[in-house]
């Protein structure tokens, strides 16, 4: 083992609950959305209600983007400053600029002598629930005494392992936002269904079901899946939904026998090219204390 510390770095993406990446010492750098012309921290938006219910009434797409180089150098200076390595793990580099700007920052860090080559960037190749599942693998290695190294390899292992799927009620978000990725073979045909996607460097398209009852169904059939293949942890996510999302996680509980790792809310960057409604349930086989 290194005698670095290994730090955790992600950004705002992973909707992780509050308490848990406090608990883990996760930290974040945050991506940016723009909404009638105002451009945001996403860390600063707390109320997703009113995000949401001035993202349908607007007459003007929103935008999102990723954080700057400034951004995570402001991050990664101090925890190389206290002889940390760092393990940096983000949102997927089909979708975002956000690995390529950490990897940036690193390059300006080495540049400048100040100690960026302790800085590991890790594609996560998803999102969201995904990406926070990764994140408390990371964090768990970390804390085992992990170096870098081992928490990248750990986070190859779970990344091979991991699987999501989410519902959405429309393709409308995914379309004008630019994200849509394979999905786009059903523009044109969407009408009066409901696509199941993936994350999967890019969205994927998975199947489409003509009712939102029918769509919930199948992610609990997803969930019996995750069970079949050994999945130990899994996640419920949603997008203004919390009512179906508890409605999913008490089927998770019986299909698991186990409490999920999470449940919480998908915030604006993502729920920008997402919509309201989504609804999404992952997991991914346990990274096991003996595999460190």
């Amino acid at each position: 083992m290194s005698e670095l510390r290994t730090a955790v770095v992600t950004d705002t993406t992973e909707y992780l609950p509050a308490e848990m990446l406090r608990a883990r010492s996760i930290h974040r750098v945050s991506l940016y959305v723009t909404l009638d012309g105002q451009t945001r921290k996403e860390s600063e938006i707390s109320d997703y209600a009113s995000y949401y219910a001035r993202l349908r009434a607007s007459d003007t797409p929103a935008k999102t983007s990723a954080p700057s180089i400034g951004d995570f150098v402001a991050v990664y200076e101090p925890l190389l400053a206290a002889g940390m390595e760092v393990v940096s793990l983000h949102i997927s580099s089909g979708i975002s600029a956000t690995c390529e700007n950490a990897g940036r920052a690193k390059q300006q860090l080495i540049d400048e002598g100040r100690g960026g080559e302790r800085i590991h960037v890790f594609d996560s190749r998803s999102t969201a629930g995904g990406l926070g599942m990764l994140c408390l693998v990371a964090a768990d290695v970390a804390e085992a005494g992990g170096d870098a190294a081992v928490v990248v390899a750990s986070l190859e292992r779970a990344r091979a392992e991991l699987h999501l799927w989410f519902a959405v009620d429309t393709l409308d978000y995914l379309r004008i936002g630019g994200r849509i990725g394979a999905a786009q073979v059903w523009l044109g045909s969407a009408l009066q269904i409901k696509p199941i996607l993936t994350v999967a460097e890019q969205v994927f398209p998975i199947e489409r079901v003509r009712t939102r009852r029918r769509a919930f169904e199948r992610l609990v059939e997803y969930g019996r899946e995750l069970k079949a293949g050994e999945t130990g942890r899994w996640v419920v996510q949603h997008i203004q939904d919390p009512q179906a999302a508890e409605h999913l996680v008490e089927r998770g509980r019986e299909i698991f026998g186990t409490e999920p790792l999470f449940v919480s809310e998908i915030g604006p960057v993502i729920g920008t090219h997402a919509g309201p409604g989504l609804l999404g349930i992952g997991g991914h086989r346990d990274v096991g204390r003996g595999e460190l």
